[in-house]
């Protein structure tokens, strides 16, 4: 329900460089269901173009309870009130705002023109000569600055009457300031390069209820930028083909659109700088300028002399007799060169002890270097791209991981990282776990945030899901073979003995050896069909009742059709955590939140310190707040924040990754259809540590066995490196 309050601000409490402000505000007047708050100073939250102390506002919004902050007001619109009192038109002029003019000057004015003072200064300027001691310079500045001051909110009028509202104005005067509407003139199709939080789709409908023609160049530049922006997302790609292109800016456009028409505005957008082409590879420049900074940073740190730490084979082998372990061949190679090597890639599937190499990385480092383990976290970042990821990594090092994110200060209102090009980490050594989510436009964030000699590991198994965003990255380094890698193929003996590993590892090869099922108690298959599978994981859910369910996880291809995640989380909730007078709930859409349920978490809240696939528990319901337990970290969110999360019992392969669960339970069904692919599985199956169900057909299993063409990226940072490697003279393979 919108409320208002009417007062005065004032301080900022918080400042974002688009326009967001959290500040005080002290109320004079409120509507009737706020009237006891009349005379508090409370705390409000929303977007300004403009706001100064000693004005007074009306604020239009709702009180929300933000997680950190407590209660707030939320503004969606606000109006600032023209003083009209005298008092008020004199500490106004003299407020600061009016350069040059004095309490005393301000007060010869109003007494002079009276009530009326601020219109006569607009209309009649003139009038103020009459005034004694009042200078020309004295009346342009306050006619100039008093119109300036009104003019803004004509623009942000002018901006609703388009069609934005009100905060999607706030956010384009802010960027544009007096420039907004000629800007709005020339190319209103700026607004989507310039201000990500307005869709594209929201600027072409205004556009066309506002005289632009469907084959405006304008609409077909900017939809060729938004289409590559689009598919390589989508997709993963990091370029497109011209044909590609065209292709989908004619479906987009809903028209095909002459073939000259459209080649003539791509020659525009590469003259403009805002698309790069190279051979037949069309990109968009910000990813041509991530792809680039990250060969050219792995070809110097390769060109880098080797270091060389005295008697390092003894110290492994001291560092084996301490921890009571024995490396093979290709780990210890792996340690050495982890000590030797300024860029360096891990890789291996499960099983392999590629965390176990981690630690002992870590070890060897601290016993070289010889800072004692309380400074380690200055000279190392231990990273991952997910919350579980780097929680795990801490655990099994003994030295606290973060996320990327996290680790580069993302700042959640300027979608900006405060360590970047201009402000770099001082670690001396990164290393990255699960290299392979790593997309382009985050690795190359993290480059610019590292001085140019830090020595750089990343640690994956490249057979896994690919990042969500565009590139392969792990994947593109280890088969340009122009890097200083280490295949770890040799398995621990309790990892031999895994039949669920066996069973990645065939996944792998395009296999599916039933005889693996069933063998022992760790791998176990449930063939049903497909309309008895929500039956069968029924079962399975019903005997782990009583158990840790956190640690119980069901992985899911798709979220719609039948077996699909959504289905199957109604099921699960039943089981796991039925309806109960002792629990209080929710109802969010046509989705129940209850007390205990399990929740995941669906994008990344740094400030809150969770993070895309963390898994929770609700500790408690209050009113709309719904507190949730990550390990110990309690989120509060309101209903501003509802579409951050959803349940948790069944969650996809893709958000899984980062993460290990003692027990996983996997249906596979023909239904699934375009999911059923090797990489996918894979994944699925290496999530499970001690105990993995199959459920469904192993005929469809096998059929996303041998399906390796789903995930064909097109990326070109492998092309890249080779190039750039031979031309510096390193023709040989590493």
């Amino acid at each position: 329900m919108q409320s208002f309050i009417k007062g005065n601000y004032k301080r900022s409490l918080f400042q974002g460089d688009n326009g967001y402000l959290v500040g005080l505000f002290k109320i004079k007047d409120a509507d009737e269901e706020n009237q006891s708050l009349i005379g508090e100073t409370i705390t409000f939250t929303g977007y300004f173009h403009e706001i100064n102390e000693n004005d007074t506002y009306i604020l239009n919004g709702q009180f929300v309870v933000h997680s950190k902050y407590g209660e707030q007001f939320l503004v969606d619109s606000y109006e600032r009130c023209m003083p009209e009192e005298k008092d008020a038109i004199v500490e106004f002029l003299s407020s600061g705002l009016f350069h040059g003019i004095g309490e005393r000057k301000a007060q010869k004015i109003v007494d002079f023109l009276g009530k009326d003072t601020l219109n006569i200064i607009m209309d009649n300027p003139d009038n103020l000569l009459l005034i004694k001691g009042i200078k020309p310079k004295d009346i342009s500045i306050l006619h100039d600055t008093l119109e300036e001051y009104q003019a803004s909110y004509k623009i942000i009028v002018a901006l609703n009457d388009f069609g934005f509202a009100t905060r999607e104005s706030m956010l384009i005067y802010n960027k544009y300031k007096n420039r907004t509407l000629e800007i709005i003139d020339r190319d209103i199709y700026e607004i989507y390069e310039d201000i990500k939080e307005i869709s594209f789709k929201k600027i072409d409908s205004i556009a066309l209820k506002n005289a632009y023609q469907f084959d405006d160049e304008r609409r077909i530049k900017a939809s060729i930028i938004y289409v590559l922006n689009e598919v390589c997302n989508a997709m993963g790609h990091c370029y497109l083909s011209l044909e590609d292109i065209y292709y989908y800016t004619c479906r987009f456009l809903n028209y095909r659109m002459e073939e000259e028409v459209f080649k003539k505005n791509v020659q525009a957008l590469l003259v403009d700088l805002k698309i790069v082409k190279e051979e037949n590879r069309y990109y968009l420049k910000a990813i041509y300028e991530d792809e680039m900074l990250i060969v050219n940073r792995v070809k110097y740190l390769m060109s880098l002399k080797d270091a060389n730490p005295q008697k390092l084979d003894i110290m492994i082998g001291e560092l084996e007799k301490y921890l009571e372990i024995e490396y093979n061949d290709e780990q210890r190679l792996a340690i050495k060169y982890s000590q030797q090597k300024h860029f360096l890639v891990i890789t291996g599937g499960p099983g392999t002890g590629k965390t176990t190499i981690v630690k002992a990385i870590v070890d060897l480092y601290d016993e070289i270097e010889g800072i004692g383990r309380q400074n380690l976290k200055d000279e190392i970042a231990l990273l991952a791209p997910t919350g579980r990821a780097a929680k795990r990594l801490t655990e099994t090092v003994g030295l606290q991981a973060y996320t990327i994110h996290r680790f580069l200060k993302w700042n959640k209102e300027s979608d900006h990282f405060q360590i970047n090009e201009h402000n770099k980490s001082l670690v001396n050594l990164v290393i990255i776990d699960e290299g392979s989510m790593i997309d382009v436009s985050l690795f190359a964030a993290l480059l610019r945030g590292l001085q140019s000699n830090t020595k750089i590991i990343v640690v994956g198994d490249y057979n896994q899901l690919p990042s969500v965003g565009p590139g392969q990255v792990l994947k593109d380094l280890i088969e340009s073979k122009k890097i200083n890698l280490v295949e770890l193929s040799g398995l621990y003996r309790q990892a031999s003995d895994s039949n669920i590993i066996s069973l990645a590892y065939d996944i792998n090869n395009g296999l599916i050896n039933r005889h693996l099922f069933n063998a022992g108690s760790d791998l176990l298959s449930r063939e049903v069909e497909s309309d008895l599978v929500l039956e069968e994981i029924k079962k399975i859910c019903n005997s782990y009742h009583n158990s840790d369910y956190k640690d119980f996880q069901i992985l899911v291809p798709m979220y719609k059709t039948k077996n699909g995640i959504d289905n199957i989380n109604k099921l699960a909730q039943e089981i796991f955590n039925p309806a109960s007078p002792l629990k209080k709930e929710i109802r969010v859409g046509d989705v129940i939140y209850r007390e205990e349920d399990k929740i995941l978490q669906l994008s990344n809240m740094p400030e809150d310190n969770v993070f895309n696939g963390d898994i929770g528990i609700i500790d408690s319901i209050e009113k709309k707040e719904i507190i949730v337990n990550f390990d110990g970290n309690y989120v509060r969110y309101t209903p501003a924040n509802y579409n951050k999360f959803m349940h948790g019992y069944a969650i996809s392969v893709h958000k899984s990754q980062g993460s290990e669960f003692k027990t996983v339970v996997l249906p596979v069904v023909n239904d699934y259809g375009k999911m059923l692919y090797r990489k996918l599985y894979y994944t699925g199956v290496t999530r499970a540590k001690r105990e993995l169900y199959v459920i469904g057909d192993l005929n469809a299993l096998k059929r996303a066995a041998l399906n390796d063409d789903i995930d064909i990226r097109k990326t070109s940072i492998r092309e890249k490196l080779i190039k750039v490697m031979k031309e510096s003279g390193d023709c040989d393979e590493k």
